[in-house]
């Protein structure tokens, strides 16, 4: 059975020689009564002939009753195509294989959808699709993800290993430490009553890595979050773990920026340039009203709040009076807009707590909209100049307190960017990557709710040092020594330098973050510990390996680059999973199941 080739190998070249492929039944074509079957394996298909003049007729006929993904070995002399018939799509597409010998080692089933037509398949159903996941792979196109998603690990490691760092696996029993995403949890049978929980990341391990002397750690780390799913999250994931001692932020960007390099060379053989952009987090909310800017357009915010100080527009001067800013963007070449795509961003700045959205078309010479009387000519002047106002734009307000006024333009700004796109007047080219670091984040965020500080980020990590002395006295001025990588408005993955001092650390457990001494020592007590027998400064950084591929594949879905995801719904529809265990395993685990009311 052994082949002599694959499926992608054989060139003109070849002509002559007799082979032996094996693969799946791509396709089947009868043209006059010679049959064409396409042979596919995991590197590409070849086409093999079957000429009733040329074969015995059981063969023929054997060739003639198979469908669609049987499985086959065929031997054969290859020969160049007829002039004319030529398949430039495809590689192997100058010759094809004059078959003399079939063996089928595997009958297929009808299928419950093709995967040999792209575009059909694409169409399929996605719950269809998870539960035949097998069959999903075999399409080219997933194919061509899990290739693509081994080699981009494979740069990885060998960039990783060049750099001097140790790769090592960390526990995924762990401790259940409660901060931010629900956890799955693991009920231990040897002791009674008593859970593990599957690590939401590694953090505290590379920590005591880094306390250990190991200096350099990275990881393709498998890690769990038991919270509602989306198109770029699952369940379980994969993420680049990476960890540094004696180290400052500008070692982390250099070294992020040449592993991006090395990966995207790898995958796509484009050289990204660098260094990246460095945008603070005050600066990307002023101008994108996101954290996570896409930069491949403009449409920036600009700050009208000194213009409409003393306007007669009470909503701008009130909002103004009140402690808020008045943010706008000009839409270029929307003053079409349907009433609906207002609607919806209406709704939008509403989502936000805004009663509204002013906005104002600039249409047949005149700018359209009741809110205008209210402008004087120095106000109307300001927002030409500054916006560059012309013929077909439309403008758009928000009047809030900073953070929500910009929040609601930068949510504003990405509907406007997906509508100019569909109609070609914007462009956000799939194959350009705008990659940029977005720093000096906030420390802490408050929660009006509980009325405390939580982590913006976690908290192991470091405020910037001049603001130390802050923590206890205005804990809303401290920022962090916190970085995410962001592209194409996607972050990638972010970092930061970590607390190295028990001492501040515990300051920040028990004083900033409210944590009782007693829950401190429980959750982080060995944390503490540790770093009371010399940790090193340091700092780290995760990379979402499944975000990162799906951007490399160019699909919106996480689901796509990975082998066996789950569902929306966190299920495994292929093994239908999770699933319900006998009675004595759970005696074995000492739990007892509770019915739910429904």
């Amino acid at each position: 059975m052994k082949r002599t080739h694959h499926c992608n190998e054989l060139r003109a070249a070849h002509e002559g020689q007799t082979v032996t492929l094996a693969g799946w039944v791509h396709s089947r074509r009868d043209l006059g009564g010679v049959i064409f079957i396409d042979v596919r394996d995991r590197e590409g298909r070849t086409q093999t002939v079957f000429d009733p003049s040329d074969l015995p007729a059981d063969l023929f006929e054997r060739a003639s009753a198979l469908r669609s993904e049987c499985v086959v070995k065929v031997v054969g002399k290859v020969r160049l195509r007829p002039e004319g018939t030529n398949n430039p799509k495809i590689p192997t597409g100058e010759i094809e294989v004059a078959a003399s010998q079939l063996e089928l080692l595997n009958a297929a089933a009808v299928l419950p959808f093709p995967v040999d037509d792209p575009e059909v398949a694409g169409k399929v159903n996605e719950e269809l699709r998870l539960k035949y996941r097998y069959l999903d792979l075999r399409r080219p196109e997933m194919a061509r993800n899990l290739r693509l998603r081994s080699k981009a690990a494979t740069a990885t490691r060998l960039f990783m290993d060049e750099q001097g760092f140790l790769e090592v696996e960390t526990p995924t029993l762990f401790k259940s430490t409660p901060e931010g995403a629900r956890e799955f949890l693991v009920p231990s049978r040897l002791n009674a009553g008593q859970f593990y929980a599957l690590p939401q990341s590694p953090q505290q391990f590379k920590q005591i890595l880094m306390v250990a002397g190991v200096e350099k750690y990275f990881q393709l780390a498998r890690c769990y979050r038991d919270e509602d799913l989306r198109a770029d999250r699952q369940p379980e994931f994969t993420q680049i773990d990476i960890e540094m001692s004696f180290i400052e932020r500008e070692d982390i960007y250099n070294l992020i920026e040449g592993l991006l390099q090395r990966i995207w060379k790898v995958a796509l053989d484009l050289d990204i340039p660098t260094p990246f952009r460095r945008l603070s987090f005050q600066e990307a909310i002023d101008r994108y009203g996101i954290d996570k800017p896409d930069t491949r357009f403009e449409m920036e915010l600009v700050d009208f709040t000194e213009e409409f100080r003393g306007s007669a527009f009470k909503v701008f001067s009130g909002a103004v009076a009140n402690h808020g800013v008045v943010k706008a963007l000009n839409a270029k070449g929307m003053a079409g807009v349907t009433q609906g795509q207002v609607d919806a961003m209406t709704e939008t700045a509403r989502s936000f707590g805004a009663k509204g959205l002013a906005y104002i078309k600039v249409e047949g010479g005149e700018w359209k909209s009741p809110i205008v009387k209210f402008f004087s000519q120095a106000e109307k002047d300001a927002l030409s100049k500054k916006l560059d106002v012309e013929e077909g734009d439309l403008i758009l307000f928000a009047a809030e307190q900073w953070l929500t006024a910009c929040e609601i333009l930068g949510k504003v700004r990405l509907f406007c960017a997906d509508i100019l796109s569909s109609q070609g007047k914007l462009s956000r080219a799939a194959n350009r990557f705008d990659f940029l670091w977005v720093v000096d984040f906030p420390l802490l965020s408050f929660d009006k709710e509980q009325n405390r500080w939580y982590s913006s980020h976690h908290p192991f990590t470091a405020p910037m040092a001049e603001d130390i002395a802050l923590l206890k006295t205005d804990p809303r001025k401290v920022r962090g020594q916190h970085y995410d990588v962001v592209v194409n408005g996607i972050e990638l993955g972010g970092g930061s330098i970590r607390i190295h001092q028990p001492d501040v650390q515990k300051t920040v457990f028990e004083e900033v973050l409210q944590i009782p001494p007693e829950e401190t020592k429980l959750r982080f007590g060995y944390m503490l510990e540790a770093f009371r027998y010399g940790a090193p400064p340091h700092g780290g950084i995760a990379l979402g390996f499944d975000r990162l591929i799906a951007i490399l594949c160019g699909t919106p879905s996480i689901r796509d680059v990975i082998a066996f995801p789950k569902t929306a719904k966190g299920t495994c529809l292929m093994t239908e999973s999770p699933s319900p265990v006998s009675p004595k395993q759970l005696r074995d685990l000492h739990v007892e199941l509770k019915a739910m009311k429904r």
